[in-house]
């Protein structure tokens, strides 16, 4: 049992499933924990039941003034703003505010468990974790994978003799609530302008992002950075580790001395340049520039943290991808059929697009987000063979394409899978990629991308 934490009063604000996992981590370690969150019980469904079981104080709906500051310590999940006024109270009466990130890399670091590798940017982190994961695990190393993607971080640290490596996906929201996490590999693949909803600029987003770095140690940790993305490399300068890059054009945009090494995109894969290691990339999870930049990525997190090169190529090429992005799900008569259900904005069916040099039947609509559609009608021009329509969004796409592409409505996923037997020919693709959300059909995107399959898969 963890000393520090058994006793302690301990307010878990956020039901989500990090909130989740760090109260029954609390509890393992015998803390006194009360639960709040925004939603009613009725709400909160099976949670309120766990924890009225489990003894737990639940609070809902708004928080009553002075409960935080009468605590010893409060737990955020990721999805509440740190700068709300109870919690910059709680602060202000001197109790700690921590993220659930911070609880359970505290519970880890006293177990031993110090072989943190932390992801972060705006696109690629799930891919990159995942990939990661896979190398590590190929390496012999008993490996979580979690953060902010599948698992939360406090699920390992309920067993944390379980593991030797920890690959976590950490969002700007997660990082915010670090103070002493320190991953011992820490990488940023990109930074673009997102949830400005929370952050008042985009320099407040990548500051956000480069707490990755505050906590390494020189002699020890290492960085993994976008060289080829001007606002990674000036978040970089905040390093005090070697950093390393990775470059699709093998010219960092920046000048860039303190790069410890580089990896370069090459024809059929990529180089480390400071190692004279060559990777072959022929894995389909892996096509295209991005994820070229996401392997490379994974590759220096597993080979700075001694993972083996025959590791590391044996899992490049049989890591088997994350569902619904650029999923392979089968060849049938010389046509493959690709799920990329995720891809909800048309910036992803851009991304999605340049995998391909052509023959593509895109399948695309659903819920539309308001966007023009007009970049990714020019992304097509020359690879896309024909548009088949689902959704509600199906008039736009078809005024979109109308002088760019043959546009075929289909109305539905099952109509649009049928036709597209028909239209394509052997060397073609058909790519569900839809630019658009799923609800006006479907629960989510993945109950979209599993519909595609189990379509494809009766063919």
């Amino acid at each position: 049992m963890n000393a520090s934490l058994s006793g302690r009063k301990v307010a878990v604000f956020g039901l989500a499933k990090s909130g989740v996992a760090a109260l029954r981590l609390l509890l393992q370690h015998g803390a006194k924990v009360t639960a709040l969150d925004a939603r009613s019980e009725d709400a909160l469904g099976d949670v309120a039941k766990e924890l009225h079981a489990k003894g737990v104080t639940l609070v809902t709906g708004a928080t009553p003034e002075g409960l935080l500051t009468r605590q010893d310590l409060v737990v955020v999940s990721p999805g509440v703003p740190l700068s709300l006024p109870e919690l910059e109270a709680a602060r202000t009466s001197g109790v700690p505010v921590w993220g659930e990130i911070e609880l359970a890399g505290r519970v880890l670091e006293q177990a031993g468990v110090t072989r943190l590798l932390g992801i972060t940017g705006t696109n690629g982190k799930s891919t990159t974790t995942a990939l990661t994961g896979e190398l590590y695990a190929r390496g012999g190393q008993r490996t979580f994978v979690g953060g902010n993607l599948g698992r939360p971080l406090a699920e390992a640290a309920m067993a944390p003799g379980e593991w030797d490596a920890l690959v976590v996906e950490l969002s700007s929201f997660q990082l915010e609530g670090i103070h002493t996490l320190r991953p011992y590999g820490a990488a940023i693949l990109n930074l673009t302008p997102d949830h400005l909803d929370r952050y008042a600029s985009q320099g407040e987003y990548g500051a956000a992002k480069a707490r990755i770095f505050m906590n390494q140690q020189a002699g020890s940790d290492f960085a993994v950075v976008n060289a080829d993305d001007a606002a990674v490399m000036t978040l970089a300068a905040s390093a005090r580790v070697p950093v390393y890059g990775f470059s699709v054009t093998g010219r960092p945009v920046v000048d860039a001395p303190r790069l410890a090494g580089l990896a370069v995109a090459r024809e059929g894969g990529f180089s480390l340049e400071f190692s004279g290691e060559d990777f072959v990339l022929r894995n389909r999870a892996l096509r295209g520039a991005h994820n070229a930049q996401n392997a490379m990525a994974a590759t220096l997190l597993a080979r700075l943290g001694g993972v083996s090169r025959d590791a590391v190529q044996a899992g490049l090429d049989g890591y088997p991808g994350l569902p619904h992005r650029l999923e392979s799900v089968r060849v049938l008569d010389g046509v493959e059929w690709v799920n990329d259900s995720k891809a909800t904005n048309v910036d992803s069916v851009l991304v999605a697009l340049k995998a391909f040099a052509g023959g593509v039947w895109l399948i695309a609509g659903g819920k539309g987000k308001g966007a023009p559609y007009a970049p990714m009608v020019e992304a097509g021009q020359g690879k896309v063979k024909g548009v088949l329509t689902i959704g509600q969004d199906a008039d736009a796409l078809a005024r979109a394409y109308a002088n760019d592409a043959p546009v075929h409505a289909c109305g539905t996923l099952d109509a649009a899978v049928t036709k597209a037997r028909g239209l394509a020919a052997e060397g073609d693709t058909v790519l569900l990629s839809p630019a658009c959300a799923s609800y006006d059909q479907f629960k989510n995107f993945e109950d979209r991308g599993d519909t595609f399959k189990r379509l494809v898969g009766a063919l």
